[in-house]
């Protein structure tokens, strides 16, 4: 399942860096705009503590935890609508992501210069969002001038598009993101085929320094952002990009050490790896036996037999039925026979919809 998420931001924002812990893909990070020009893209892990109580129940040969992908974009910058910088690159990049994790600077640093000399995180949101509304204008009012001819001969297809796209240009030119808007079913398959910008789910980083980690919430720069993501119904996370980057090089006890004389329980990277992947509207669902112990990455409301399709194309055209537990069921009965003699194992059909943490055995027959 190919679907990625993009960081994207200001130059020197701590963009390279917070990509580079996640992946440790070593993406070159300097105090320079313009230093990642091309996107670099690395897989990561999600963070998962089920799939290590289940490793725990089923003593499995081995345990695969699913995974996703980050795209590292290069710094945005005004004007990038208009080609400056090397804007209109970094906006091909953006149309290619699935969602977008946004990072805005939250901290002060003599070091790190500021592309605009000054740290103002809704100030460096608005540059990022203005660009990304300027680009889907003109896509959109191109698109309009092209089926307003159609649309006036009476063509159904061609009325219901220009309708969708007046309210899109109008929503624009007032500054908001198509995201934003409220749609039908219906209106909502046009709008996908233009694949604009703005209709990109966002999550907001704010990148905070080493010691302000602790005190997020007396963070100005932070309540700010806080705000602003609640006033368009947008999530964020508080990391460190360069505690992240001193984690990422630690492994086993010291990195538990680590996190312990920080104060804190996990790596902030472990909840933003967690919350892009819902971003992207994704889940995990399991499958545990003696050989392994697995999850698998699935689209909410996925049914049985696409679910099971994950695993093989066979398993999904010869689907029978799936035997299903759900994840809290199974550990409250400490096993699956136990789970099994308690009624809490199931039999779904085609229709029954796979719910994260489900764990699933697929019967088929090809």
């Amino acid at each position: 399942m190919a679907l990625t998420t993009g960081i994207v931001g200001l130059p020197n924002v701590g963009k390279s860096t917070l990509f580079n812990a996640i992946t440790q893909a070593g993406a070159e990070s300097a105090n320079y705009p313009f230093c990642t020009i091309d996107p670099n893209v690395g897989i990561v892990e999600v963070p998962d503590s089920r799939l290590e109580q289940l490793t725990n129940m089923f003593q499995p040969k081995k345990t695969i935890p699913t995974a996703f992908e980050f795209t590292d974009i290069a710094g945005i910058v005004e004007g990038a609508s208009k080609g400056e910088g090397l804007g209109n690159k970094f906006l091909s990049h953006i149309r290619e992501v699935d969602a977008i994790s946004h990072v805005v600077r939250c901290f002060d640093s003599d070091d790190v210069t500021h592309v605009s000399g000054k740290i103002d995180p809704i100030h460096d949101i608005e540059v990022i969002n203005l660009e990304l509304i300027l680009a889907d204008l003109e896509t959109a009012e191109k698109r309009i001038d092209k089926v307003a001819k159609l649309a006036k001969s009476k063509d159904k297809d061609a009325m219901q598009e220009h309708a969708v796209l007046e309210k899109i240009v109008e929503a624009l030119k007032e500054e908001q993101p198509v995201r934003s808007l409220e749609w039908t079913e219906e209106e909502l398959k046009i709008v996908k085929g233009f694949q604009l910008l703005t209709m990109k789910p966002v999550l907001y980083v704010a990148n905070v320094s080493e010691d302000d980690l602790m005190e997020a919430e007396d963070n100005e720069h932070v309540s700010r952002v806080r705000e602003f993501a609640a006033a368009e119904g947008a999530g964020v996370v508080v990391i460190s990009g360069k505690i992240e980057e001193e984690l990422a090089e630690l492994e086993g006890e010291e990195k538990n050490e680590f996190l312990q004389d920080l104060g804190i329980e996990e790596p902030g990277l472990d909840q933003l790896i967690r919350e892009a992947y819902s971003l992207l509207g994704l889940q995990t669902y399991f499958t545990a036996g003696e050989p392994e112990v697995r999850a698998w990455t699935i689209r909410k409301n996925t049914k049985a037999p696409q679910a099971a399709g994950v695993i093989h194309s066979d398993f999904e055209k010869g689907f029978i039925r799936a035997e299903v537990v759900g994840y809290e069921d199974l550990m409250q009965a400490g096993a699956m026979n136990s789970a099994k003699e308690a009624g809490k194992v199931r039999l779904e059909g085609k229709e029954y919809i796979v719910k994260d943490g489900d764990v699933v055995h697929f019967r088929f027959n090809v």
